[in-house]
């Protein structure tokens, strides 16, 4: 990301030249992908679905936001699904919060993506954030912190990005989100477009081709 260039530049590596080459994701996974996750969850069709997506889920990944958010808002009108969960999380979550330990595979995590109307990512560490991407890349808006490479992720058509903490912020954004579909799914889609891992992967070879021909 370019948040960590920046730090690269400040520290004992400034005085090297630096190139920030982005992770990239599977298009052909991360793409819509119609289920029945709603039907399987018994999540009635007018609920709006806040999905959060992270292994290791604690403070550092706002874990204790989503609980907030939980107390906040109103449980008739959303559902908060969380992705990489485990016992000991279960046990810190209201009982409202679905837990999803784990998915079978990518494809089933992309059905996931796919039924969630807001990817909210409270992370106060990332270095990149490609859970905004591949949510992004299923046709579904972003709502993150100024953390890190978080925001580098999305534009201005596949998301929004709040104050790190700002919890009173991001409940707003999320009722506005909701509540007023700012984004459609085929702005986000575009956006996610530029993380083609192939792309990325062509950026290593061109640039390993320019060292070698320096030489």
């Amino acid at each position: 990301s370019e948040w960590l260039a920046g730090l690269v530049r400040q520290s004992f590596l400034k005085d090297y030249p630096v190139t920030v080459i982005n992770n990239g994701i599977n298009l052909s996974v991360f793409k819509p992908t119609e289920s029945d996750f709603r039907e399987k969850y018994g999540i009635s069709a007018d609920k709006k679905i806040l999905l959060g997506v992270a292994f290791g889920w604690g403070v550092r990944k706002g874990l204790d936001v989503f609980i907030e958010l939980y107390n906040r808002l109103d449980t008739e009108k959303y559902q908060i699904v969380l992705v990489g969960t485990d016992k000991k999380t279960d046990k810190q979550l209201p009982k409202g919060i679905i837990s999803i330990h784990r998915t079978q595979n990518q494809t089933e995590l992309a059905e996931i993506y796919t039924a969630a109307d807001l990817f909210v990512n409270p992370t106060r560490e990332e270095v990149l954030g490609m859970v905004n991407i591949e949510a992004n890349a299923c046709g579904t808006p972003v709502l993150t912190f100024r953390t890190g490479g978080s925001p580098e992720c999305i534009n201005e058509q596949s998301g929004s990005v709040v104050a790190c903490d700002d919890i009173t912020a991001l409940e707003s954004e999320v009722k506005r989100i909701c509540e007023t579909s700012p984004f459609n799914k085929e702005d986000c889609i575009e956006s996610a477009k530029k993380f083609d891992e192939n792309e990325r992967f062509l950026e290593y070879i061109h640039l390993y081709e320019e060292l070698n021909g320096k030489n």
